[in-house]
C-alpha cells in the first residue's frame, strides 16, 4: 500500500501501519503529515517563483522592448545584474507583491483582528488561522475567541475587530437598525449550512412530541439568530406559541450545556459542538437536527462593516478569499478529521477532538443509544443567497422584530454580497449558482422569495 494512502479515509485500517513500513499507525501518520506539509511548502514556493519570474520578465521587456537589444544586454551582463541595477530605480519588490495579490493592489492593512464564537459554525474562519489560509494571502490575522454574540457585535461596531464571525441575521438587523441605530453592514459569505440541533434534557427523553413542551424553558444563542427563527418555526408548526406557551431565552453557546446540567433550561436549539457535548457529558439527547427542519439552511456568516469593505478593498478581498478557500477545503469529507484536530484545541473550540469529529463527520451518538450517520449534518457552502436574506427578514417581521414596510429585495442585495462571493468561489474551484434567489422548503412549506408578505400572512401563529 502506498505511503500516501489517506489515513483519514474510512476504508483505511486504523490498526497497524497501512503501508507496513512503520512500527505504528502514529508513526505512519506523522511521516505522512510531514511529507504533505513539505509538498505544500514546495508547491507554494514554486508558485511564488513563477510569479516573481513573470514580473521580472515583464519589467525587463518594458525597459528593453527591442528583442535584439534585450538579448545583447542579457548576454553581456546577465539577468541578475540587470535586475539588481533596475531595482535601484524601479520598485521591483512592490511590483512583485502587487502582481501576487492580483490587480487589486497592495494590502491597506495586514494585521487584522477577527472575532469568533467557539462553535463549529465558525470552522472556516477558525481553521484559516492554524492551517495557513490567511498567511497565504499576506495577512496576519488574530482570531479572537469571544464570549457571546452581543460582545461580537459591539466589538465589531466599535472597530476593535476588523471583521467577525456573526449569525447570518445579525448584519441584516444591524443594517435595518432592528434593536439599535442602523449601520450599513455586509455579509460576503455564509460560513456553514445545517449544523444545528434541538437538544433536550435527558429527563425529557419520553417527551418527543413538541405539544408536550408547554411550560418548557428553551435557549437559543441570540435573538437575531437562525436558531431563534427555526425554533419558533418548529414550535409554531406544532401548534405551540413560542411567546406564550414556552419561554425562550438567549444563552451564549459556551454556557448552554452547564445550564442544561443545572436544570435551568429544558433544552435548546443550538449550534454544534454544543449539542454533541451535551450527549458526550450525558446530560442531553439530540431530539432533531436542524437539517430536518430546513435542509440547507444558512446559519453563521463572515461579516464586516460596509466601511471596511469600501475603505480597505484589497484587504477585504484577501480576507474573503482566504475564508472561501478554507470553506472549499472544508467541503471535502476526507478533510474533516484533519480540520477537527486543528480547531479542537483550547484557543479555538476547547473541546475533545472526538466531539468535534462527530459533528464534522456526521457519524455521532444521539444520546438515545444510537449511532447516526448523517454526512451533511453540517456542511460548508459560502454563497450568500439573497433568498436566504429575504426568508430571515420575513421571520424578523413575523415575530415583531422588524416594523413597518420592508424593501426585502433592496436590503437583501445591499447586505448579502453574492457577486463578491461568486467571483472568489470560481477562483478557488467552487461553482457558484447562476441565480441569487431560489425557493426553499421549510417543514414541507414552500417559501417563494418573490412573495414575502404572502408568506408571512400564511402563518397562523405570528406577532404581525
Amino acid at each position: 500500500m502506498s505511503l500516501f494512502k489517506n489515513p483519514f479515509d474510512a476504508g483505511t485500517s486504523l490498526g497497524a501501519c497501512p503501508c507496513g513500513a512503520h512500527r505504528s499507525l502514529a508513526e505512519h501518520n506523522a511521516e505522512y503529515a510531514a511529507l504533505q506539509r513539505q509538498a505544500e511548502l514546495e508547491t507554494a514556493a514554486d508558485e511564488e517563483k513563477r510569479l516573481t519570474n513573470a514580473v521580472d520578465q515583464a519589467v525587463i521587456r518594458a525597459i528593453l522592448p527591442d528583442d535584439m537589444t534585450r538579448r545583447r544586454v542579457l548576454h553581456a551582463i546577465g539577468a541578475g545584474t540587470l535586475l539588481a541595477a533596475l531595482e535601484q530605480a524601479f520598485p521591483l519588490a512592490t511590483a512583485r507583491e502587487v502582481f501576487a495579490q492580483g490587480k487589486s493592489g497592495p494590502l491597506e492593512k495586514k494585521d487584522l483582528k477577527v472575532g469568533f464564537i467557539p462553535i463549529t459554525c465558525a470552522t472556516p474562519i477558525i481553521m484559516a488561522h492554524p492551517m495557513g489560509f490567511y498567511s497565504k494571502h499576506g495577512l496576519n490575522v488574530e482570531v479572537i475567541k469571544t464570549a457571546g454574540w452581543a460582545v461580537i457585535r459591539d466589538k465589531t461596531l466599535n472597530k476593535e475587530y476588523d471583521a467577525a464571525h456573526m449569525l447570518s441575521p445579525m448584519p441584516l438587523a444591524i443594517t435595518t437598525g432592528t434593536g439599535s441605530n442602523p449601520i450599513p453592514y455586509t455579509m460576503p459569505a455564509v460560513e456553514n449550512i445545517n449544523g444545528q440541533a434541538i437538544t433536550l434534557s435527558m429527563k425529557h427523553k419520553d417527551k418527543r412530541d413538541p405539544k408536550s413542551w408547554k411550560g418548557f424553558k428553551l435557549a437559543v444563542p441570540f435573538d437575531y439568530s437562525m436558531h431563534n427563527y427555526l425554533l419558533r418555526y418548529y414550535l409554531a408548526e406544532h401548534g405551540v406559541d413560542p411567546d406564550t406557551d414556552v419561554q425562550i431565552r438567549a444563552v451564549p453557546p459556551p454556557e448552554m450545556v452547564a445550564n442544561l446540567r443545572a436544570d435551568n433550561i429544558d433544552g435548546f436549539l443550538a449550534p454544534d459542538p454544543v449539542n454533541q457535548r451535551a450527549v458526550y457529558d450525558g446530560v442531553g439527547f439530540i431530539h432533531i437536527l436542524s437539517k430536518e427542519i430546513w435542509d440547507g439552511h444558512p446559519c453563521c456568516a463572515f461579516a464586516a462593516s460596509e466601511e471596511f469593505v469600501k475603505t480597505m478593498p484589497n484587504t477585504y478581498q484577501a480576507l474573503l478569499k482566504a475564508i472561501i478557500e478554507a470553506t472549499a477545503f472544508a467541503t471535502k469529507a476526507e478533510n474533516r478529521k484533519q480540520i477537527a484536530e486543528a480547531i479542537a484545541p483550547a484557543n479555538y473550540l476547547n473541546q475533545p477532538v472526538t466531539v468535534v469529529e462527530q459533528v464534522l463527520t456526521g457519524t455521532f451518538a444521539d444520546g438515545l443509544g444510537k449511532v447516526q450517520k448523517v454526512p451533511d449534518r453540517i456542511d460548508f457552502a459560502p454563497f450568500p443567497w439573497h433568498s436566504f436574506a429575504v426568508w430571515i427578514l420575513t421571520q424578523m417581521k413575523r415575530w415583531g422584530q422588524l416594523k413597518g414596510d420592508v424593501d426585502y429585495k433592496k436590503v437583501a442585495e445591499q447586505v448579502f454580497l453574492a457577486t463578491d462571493a461568486a467571483k472568489l468561489m470560481k477562483e478557488v474551484g467552487l461553482t457558484p449558482p447562476s441565480a441569487t434567489y431560489a425557493p426553499a422548503t421549510v417543514m414541507g412549506k414552500t417559501f417563494d422569495p418573490a412573495k414575502p408578505e404572502e408568506y408571512i400572512a400564511s402563518f397562523k401563529i405570528k406577532r404581525v
